[in-house]
């Protein structure tokens, strides 16, 4: 499994694989991603399949997942990116506005470890 679905997963509480699928069944059901782009348009940019892909539970997951999953549980996900000094962090935010909660995960540029829920 993916170390992205793993560290939402563990802060969520809630089964990695699960994550996965619910995000895949957002993308598939063409929900919105951001305001003003498709998201079929924006997947098409990702390649043939991207979602039959990001179904395989070895299939590393990155923006497109952690903004669908601020949209689906309507939570702000901070990315501490611990490779820069400083470190920088990336945040991604619901489309709704609405956050009942914020994760924070550290990425170093090849892997997501989950850090706190508030």
């Amino acid at each position: 499994m993916s170390c992205l679905f793993n560290s939402i997963g563990k802060l969520l509480e809630e089964n990695p694989q699960k994550i996965r699928n619910k995000i895949c069944d957002y993308l598939e059901a063409n929900n919105k991603l951001i305001d003003g782009l498709d998201t079929k348009d924006i997947l098409k940019l990702e390649g043939r399949n991207y979602i039959r892909h990001m179904r395989n539970p070895s299939k590393w997951g990155g923006a497109i997942e952690i903004q669908c999953a601020c949209n689906i549980w309507n939570c702000r996900i901070n990315v501490v990116n611990i490779r820069e000094r400083p470190q920088r962090t990336i945040e991604f935010v619901p489309i709704t506005g609405t956050i009942e909660k914020t994760l924070s995960i550290s990425w170093t540029g090849g892997h997501y470890e989950p850090v706190s829920i508030s």
